[in-house]
């Protein structure tokens, strides 16, 4: 790859972003100028000189994708949409963090055409950049396993901090990035040795570049020039190096001087996170060569300078067509997929094979899980995942498939486009991973670990939830139920915290036919969720006595009336997951005094309420004030449902060692005492 003479015209558009950077957080008073003004030639050279991008065409399937781990330093990527094309305009710099603007604090996916993932939490873009990498090869596999082309390659940019770093997901993602010898992952680590609370040896002392190749990166170093600028030409030369290496990842060690070159500011912790002042944005522009009293200040020439890498992209894009036309003809069917990917649209009968379980013998949701997973694999290839080292007991892998590892790999199932993803012990990490997999836009990816240590992921799922990204989080072993383990692995508060983020599906079937039903739903909604699944045998439901499963899609449906004639009731007992059944025992104790009550399952809260109105008044009726919750866990989600003379058998304590059952009874979640709560809640009601 050889690229064009750097001009005068390149060295004052670095100016200029510089001077934009100061401008944009000057005006509002508020934000993170000195990172963007020392990466400034970085982001420039990579946009303008490196990047295989089309700013008309921002959805291109082969363009290189950048992402900007470190958020905070978000103007150091809206500069360059402005200058490169993408649909930023100088008045969007001009509103930089304020209501509704282009330009928030931190970039947000789907917000700014540009954009290629939400960042700003630190280390979730590097672990995003390498579920990206690990996403292109996989897709790679899809369509052109044979390697017969190179349409379907592209790089993964990423430019993090010192704090990215720091952080533990971003090392768990690399460590599994060398492993999987992602040759497509490319990350720029700006060593910059400032943070908030100053010189980062405060807290930051290891050696790096060591680090990374333990993990089985490329390791190239850039120091800064004596002036403590960017040396951009051997930033360059370690681009192009990067670019060549193609057997692992690597990473680019460049030392910048944070609000350089700013007078007094540069090198401080204050230039991180707060406007300069006028006086040392006036001086630096001084030094910078540009007129100190004009702000915003962007001459028509370097507009027209910059904006020739829509050209550039044009070009390598209509270079790319061809090739992908002539693909297009030789591989109609593996044409077809890629546009029913990119449609994001389903096979008409994917479902009609998923299993119908009979109910003359009881099964783990898990179990049941597990089984319909491997028939959405047989349907849909772009269906791709594993877990945290919990495959056999998340039943989380897909059956006779390969190991996703390079072929460098020892491992005997190895193969470069497996679809079983190994993730290790490495649960914030993997859910990350799935993210960036998301993003990078092909495939439907999902994971699994143990409900409890979804605390672990957290991190990682609010962000799926706040892009609303197609990721599955597969959580078993989800209450008391689970036994002997005890409490570090029994999940008490964990549904209720998940429910309380906005955006997730958290879905909890009561049966292996409800499994098969939410899964269906699932993968048809297109947005995150997470499904709950027991670890111990459950009843499947004969549905010829109760009512179809179909009716976990509306997210709570009535599995059995008190009186099916009349369809009436005394009181309504609503249950998810394994309680269910306890809820229908607990309704045949109460039929025996006559009282009727009528039983809810409740698999997702989220979808219920999305319901009509209508909908919502037949399951519950308003009438009917005697409520009962039934819930292995924190009875927080639930007393909306149940309203004021509700009830909760719930857990408001953590658990202990000991099987299922005798949890079970020791705890109240037993048909007698579900009934006894019933009477309560009646009682309560209908009390004078």
């Amino acid at each position: 790859m050889k690229l064009p003479s750097w001009s005068e015209l390149d060295d004052k558009a670095v100016a200029i972003s510089r001077a934009l950077a100061m401008d944009a957080v000057q005006k509002v008073g508020n934000g993170h100028p000195g990172t963007a003004m020392a990466l400034a030639p970085v982001a420039y050279t990579l946009f303008q000189r490196v990047l295989k991008h089309n700013p008309a065409e921002p959805k291109w399937i082969a363009r290189d994708r950048f992402i900007l781990s470190c958020g905070h330093s978000s103007l150091t990527l809206y500069i360059q949409l402005y200058l490169s094309g993408y649909g930023v305009a100088l008045e969007d710099l001009k509103s930089f963090r304020t209501l509704n603007s282009l330009t928030p604090g931190h970039p947000e996916y789907g917000h700014t055409v540009g954009v290629e993932t939400t960042t700003g939490p630190l280390g979730q873009g590097v672990a995003n950049g390498v579920g990206m990498a690990m996403a292109a090869r996989y897709e790679k596999g899809l369509l052109d396993p044979e390697e017969t082309t190179d349409i379907f390659n592209h790089n993964i940019w990423v430019l993090c901090s010192d704090g990215d770093l720091q952080e533990g997901v971003s090392a768990e993602a690399s460590s599994l990035a060398g492993t999987q010898a992602l040759g497509n992952l490319k990350v720029i680590y700006d060593d910059n040795r400032i943070s908030i609370e100053g010189d980062t040896h405060v807290a930051f002392t290891e050696d790096v570049s060591a680090r990374y190749k333990s993990y089985g990166w490329e390791v190239f170093e850039v120091r800064t020039r004596k002036n403590g600028d960017v040396d951009r030409e051997n930033l360059e030369t370690a681009l192009l190096k990067a670019i060549s290496v193609t057997d692992k990842p690597v990473l680019i060690r460049l030392e910048s001087v944070i609000a350089w070159p700013a007078p007094n500011a540069k090198g401080t912790a204050k230039s991180h996170g707060s406007a300069l002042g006028g006086d040392e944005v006036a001086a630096t522009k001084e030094i910078l060569q540009l007129d100190p009293s004009q702000s915003f200040y962007v001459p028509n020439e370097i507009i027209e300078h910059t904006r020739k890498v829509m050209q550039r992209g044009s070009e390598l894009h209509k270079a790319w067509q061809l090739k992908f036309s002539k693909w297009q003809e030789q591989n109609p069917d593996r044409a077809a997929l890629l546009n029913r990917l990119i449609r994001k649209e389903l096979p008409r009968d994917w479902a009609d094979d998923l299993p119908i379980f009979s109910s003359d013998k009881e099964i783990s949701t898990r179990a049941a899980s597990g089984k319909v997973i491997q028939y959405i694999a047989k349907s849909l290839p772009e269906f791709w995942g594993g877990s945290a080292d919990l495959a056999e007991s998340n039943n989380t892998t897909i059956e006779g498939s390969a190991s996703f590892l390079p072929n460098t790999s020892k491992i005997s199932s190895a193969n470069p486009y497996g679809r079983v993803v190994h993730f290790g012990i490495r649960e914030h990490a993997m859910g990350a991973i799935l993210n960036g997999a998301a993003l990078h836009g092909l495939v439907k990816p999902f994971a699994g670990t143990f409900l409890v240590f979804s605390d672990y992921m957290r991190g990682a799922v609010r962000l799926s939830s706040l892009m609303q990204l197609q990721v599955t989080f597969v959580w078993t072993h989800d209450s008391v139920g689970l036994g002997e383990d005890g409490p570090t692995h029994q999940p008490v508060e964990h549904l209720a915290a998940l429910r309380a983020m906005p955006g997730l599906d958290i879905v909890r079937p009561a049966d292996a036919n409800e499994v098969r039903v939410c899964w269906k739903h699932i993968i048809e909604r297109s947005k995150p969720a997470g499904i709950i699944l027991s670890r111990q045998n459950l009843p499947v439901f004969d549905r010829v006595l109760y009512a179809p499963a179909e009716g976990a899609t509306k997210g709570a449906y009535v599995i059995a009336y008190g009186d099916n004639k009349a369809m009436k009731c005394d009181v309504i007992i609503l249950a998810s997951g394994s309680e269910v059944s306890i809820a229908l025992q607990a309704q045949k104790l109460l039929a025996d005094k006559n009282i009727k009550a009528r039983v809810v399952s409740t698999p997702c809260i989220e979808w219920f309420y999305e319901q009509p109105d209508s909908y919502q008044e037949q399951v519950l009726p308003k009438s009917i004030k005697a409520r009962v919750s039934v819930e292995a866990g924190v009875s927080q989600p639930w007393h909306k449902l149940i309203g004021d003379y509700g009830v909760s058998v719930s857990l408001e304590h953590f658990g202990a060692s000991g099987s299922a059952s005798a949890l079970f009874k020791e705890f109240g979640f037993t048909a007698e005492n579900v009934a006894a709560k019933a009477e309560e809640s009646f009682k309560k009601a209908h009390a004078k």
